[in-house]
């Protein structure tokens, strides 16, 4: 797969940001970076770690890694960023069903880390996940927005720049719900679960390398308010200004309204 250029770049405070031709060569060109920094990893320490979201927005990127040569899968370690709390783990909208779906199907990783979705004990559930992320330090993340703004399920106003904790349960917002019914993952609101286990927005930081990959003219207006707005939880995704680590990749239809 060829390096992509994109037809615009700009940076917004600490985040540089590129523009794609298309959705799929902003899901090749992040693909590509993924790569680089896995195989960065694995060289310095012999195993990568990386935490891999799930969503419409993803696919692109997702169909791109798992195409790419020269990535040993077998020494990649893959977490997880969010599920639905109580969801039939074979419903079509449970996350780790999408990223098998999507990925796993075409890849094995050395180990695949799945957030839990029906544990007895969620709180013990929420801490041992997030003892797992500690042990594992994550080399990259790879998230998009919400439609309100979102990173995973942190919908204002429980995105919380200063969480004290990494993994934690929260209410789902109404506009994450509809926009889950809109993706066609449920077919109706009332079939959409209420509450859900998210990373917290310092886990989502805490890798060496972000990865924001953020297609589609459903998402222009959530670009436009992350980027030119003041920096606010209010839009979770605005604080990726403010980190050294992070990229935004968008196509031409998310980036609209810049």
């Amino acid at each position: 797969m060829n390096k992509v250029t994109p037809i615009k770049t700009a940076k917004y405070e600490q985040l540089p940001v590129a523009v794609y031709k298309s959705n799929q060569e902003m899901g090749q060109a992040a693909a590509l970076d993924a790569r680089e920094i896995i195989n960065k990893a694995i060289a310095e320490k012999g195993r990568a770690n990386v935490i891999l979201a799930t969503g419409n927005s993803q696919l692109t990127f997702l169909e791109a890694l798992r195409n790419l040569d020269g990535i040993d899968w077998s020494k990649v370690n893959v977490f997880h960023m969010d599920e639905y709390l109580g969801i039939d783990p074979n419903h079509r909208a449970s996350f780790p069903l999408f990223l098998h779906r999507h990925f796993f199907d075409f890849v094995t990783p050395g180990s695949f880390y799945p957030v839990p979705n029906q544990p007895d004990d969620v709180e013990q559930a929420c801490r041992d996940y997030e003892a797992l992320l500690r042990e594992y330090p994550a080399d990259m993340v790879a998230l998009g927005f919400g439609e309100n703004g979102h990173l995973a399920f942190n919908d204002p106003p429980y995105a919380l720049f200063n969480d004290p904790v990494w993994v934690k349960v929260i209410e789902l917002a109404e506009a994450s719900r509809k926009q889950q019914v809109g993706e066609g993952h449920f077919d109706s609101l009332d079939e959409v679960p209420t509450h859900a286990i998210t990373l917290t927005i310092p886990a989502l930081l805490a890798p060496r390398s972000v990865l924001c990959i953020v297609p589609e003219a459903r998402k222009a207006e959530a670009v436009r308010a992350c980027l030119t707005e003041p920096v606010s939880e209010d839009r979770p995704g605005s604080i990726l200004r403010q980190v050294e680590h992070a990229q935004l990749y968008l196509d031409r239809d998310s980036a609209a309204k810049l």
